[in-house]
């Protein structure tokens, strides 16, 4: 049987390799960048479909300060990249959803190990004292909160 922390190296190094051949094809943008910029979403893809037909067709209408060959490359670089796109998106939402029902499931049974520690601690159960008063600092000026739905 092959150990999670091997496995976890294993996709580690898999995915260094996918980034440092990606690397010199991608750039970064910066917030204020990504909100200036003209976007081109799935309702764009035919009006820029027939563009670059036309330009290939028609390249008397094109204003020399564009370029046709800069034109064709960004359209390819979008049709290599977004397929990848697409994967990883799929890869993250999974190992989003996977982290999250993890983490409440620990979550759910680090509450009810403090729970135990605090009736220990009401019972004067030796050691208890201490460890409640240092996990309950997390839910200091809370309050009491509603149980979430489910629990009971």
């Amino acid at each position: 049987m092959i150990s999670r922390k091997r496995i976890s190296k294993k996709v580690q190094d898999a995915l260094k390799i996918v980034t440092d051949i990606l690397r010199k094809y991608l750039i970064a943008l910066s917030p204020d960048q990504r909100r200036m910029m003209l976007k081109m979403g799935d309702g764009s893809e035919p009006f820029v479909i027939k563009v670059l037909d036309y330009v290939k067709s028609n390249p008397q209408f094109l204003p020399a300060v564009l370029s046709a060959e800069e034109m064709d490359k960004d359209w390819k670089a979008i049709n290599q990249l977004v397929p990848i796109l697409r994967i990883i998106d799929q890869l993250a939402s999974n190992l989003s959803d996977t982290i999250m029902e993890a983490g409440s499931e620990l979550y759910k049974a680090c509450l009810g190990y403090y729970k135990g520690v605090e009736i220990g601690a009401v019972m004067n159960y030796p050691d208890a004292k201490p460890i409640s008063e240092d996990l309950g600092k997390r839910f200091v000026g809370q309050g009491r909160r509603r149980k979430p739905p489910g629990d009971s």
